[in-house]
């Protein structure tokens, strides 16, 4: 694709290097800077406002449906994650271990989370008594290390920063509507705010959480067609309940272990926003989670009564609870339209002398790059009501292209072309892991999502009878 403006020679091209384009769009829009220590990243003010309105999109749902904020020590013992043995071996390759502290050698090396259920097992055990004290239904936002080989912002990193919810239930039936309440409402916030279709399921048994009776995600399709997981949500059983000795006494006198869940959602789903939504020139924010939804970029700023002008619609649109920045700078117009464009921001709003006294202004779209006038009476709602159709445009839009790139292979062949292409690829499987290791051994893909609502004849590895349809894809 042609470089239309001189600042993208700074991004990589997104049809020929995606990856780099990624990285190129992450450092340049200010998002992040890499940390001294290998793997780790900086989240700049412009990347954090990001996480700040997703964590409160979140964060009011997890209220609304009775769960409270807690927050749990970063330093876990070794010896909890010996307790359940699945999750430790799951763990053990990326754990970071602290040996020595005060200039002395511990007694007993203490891990840097990489995930709490083991510390807040531990914590349960204590505080749970009677069947009256569940169910307990907590939440907490923190940093987790895992010590990943390779990384990239937001991504996949070293040290991330994420929302981890745990819960005890009386019953496996209450921790079974735990977990896909929780996956719901992680697919609202995907859909209604970051304007991302996901589809949701259950994963395999080899793609699970480590330590978990079931474990199920949300996939997204990114612009190079590979997926995403931007979220899990982990229905756990009575594992961790009977490792921790998580028990209760209920009505009928009898002690008994709770069910339990666990789920999380991080920093990633900024990279999920990047390469669902972003083109040649930048970054495109759906509306609901830019930092600045609407920059107003006057023209000839020093000339008439221009600058009176914006700052009126300034305080208009704030007034409506828009998120408004007028670009007062003695920057250049062109400048200031590259700048806000690579950032990302839903709506711009141009003003010259001529447009004042015609009565009007001019709309940008970023989604689309279309310029529409309008009046300067009214503006405010007219950019409200710009807004809204951005976000759904922007949802709609990422949802026909995943349709597009969505397609039915019956065979090993027709998968390989289908991937190759990047393709979603729904395909039937028997169910077998060796059916499974085969595809991604040979396809360097995986099986995302089991698909509930769809059935197919034959296992697209072996042959054989499918016991269940399910999406194949390469994935980050």
């Amino acid at each position: 694709m042609a470089k239309q403006q001189n600042f993208v020679e700074q991004i990589a091209d997104i049809e020929t290097n995606f990856p780099q384009w990624y990285t190129d769009v992450v450092i340049k829009t200010g998002l992040v800077d890499y940390g001294p220590v290998k793997g780790t990243m900086v989240i700049k003010p412009y990347g954090y406002a990001i996480w700040e309105i997703i964590q409160a999109e979140l964060d009011k749902r997890f209220k609304a449906t009775g769960h409270q904020n807690a927050y749990f020590p970063l330093l876990i013992p070794m010896s909890y994650f010996t307790k359940e043995a699945e999750h430790v071996e799951g763990f053990s390759p990326e754990l970071a271990v602290v040996t020595h502290a005060g200039g002395e050698e511990l007694a007993e090396p203490l891990v840097i989370r990489p995930t709490s259920e083991t510390i807040i097992g531990t914590m349960y055990s204590k505080w749970l008594q009677s069947y009256r004290d569940l169910p307990i239904l907590m939440n907490q936002w923190c940093n987790v290390m895992r010590w990943e080989k390779t990384t990239r912002p937001f991504l996949r990193t070293s040290e991330f920063l994420w929302q981890e919810g745990h819960t005890a239930h009386a019953t496996e039936e209450e921790a079974q509507e735990e977990t896909m309440r929780m996956l719901a409402i992680y697919k609202e916030v995907a859909e209604d705010c970051l304007a991302m279709p996901v589809i949701t399921g259950r994963k395999t048994d080899k793609e699970k959480f480590a330590g978990a009776e079931a474990t199920y995600g949300m996939e997204a399709m990114m612009k190079d067609g590979k997926s995403l997981q931007a979220g899990t949500s982990h229905y756990l059983g009575q594992n961790f309940a009977k490792a921790f000795d998580i028990k209760y006494l209920d009505a009928d006198g009898a002690l008994k272990y709770a069910y339990t869940t666990s789920w999380g959602v991080s920093t990633r789903l900024i990279g999920g926003i990047i390469m669902t939504h972003g083109d040649e020139r930048g970054l495109v924010l759906p509306p609901a989670v830019a930092p600045v939804q609407v920059v107003i970029v006057p023209i000839a700023a020093r000339k008439g009564n221009v600058m009176e002008v914006c700052k009126g619609i300034e305080a208009k649109l704030a007034a409506k609870g828009i998120r408004v920045k007028l670009d007062d700078t003695d920057n250049s117009t062109g400048w200031k339209f590259n700048e806000w464009e690579m950032k990302g921001v839903p709506l711009r709003i141009e003003l010259g002398p001529r447009d004042i006294e015609e009565g009007k202004a001019l709309f940008f779209r970023r989604d689309t790059l279309a310029k529409e006038p309008v009046a300067l009476e009214g503006i405010e709602d007219e950019a409200e009501a710009a807004l809204k159709t951005i976000q759904k445009d922007m949802l709609e839009a990422a949802r026909a292209r995943r349709e597009a790139r969505t397609t039915w292979a019956d065979n090993m062949e027709d998968l390989a072309k289908d991937l190759d292409a990047g393709n979603f690829v729904k395909a039937g499987w028997c169910g077998c892991r060796k059916c499974e290791d085969a595809v991604k051994e040979k396809m360097q893909a995986t099986i995302r999502i089991i698909l509930d609502d769809e059935t197919a004849d034959k296992c697209i590895v072996c042959g054989e009878k499918a016991d269940k349809a399910v999406i194949i894809a390469r994935a980050y």
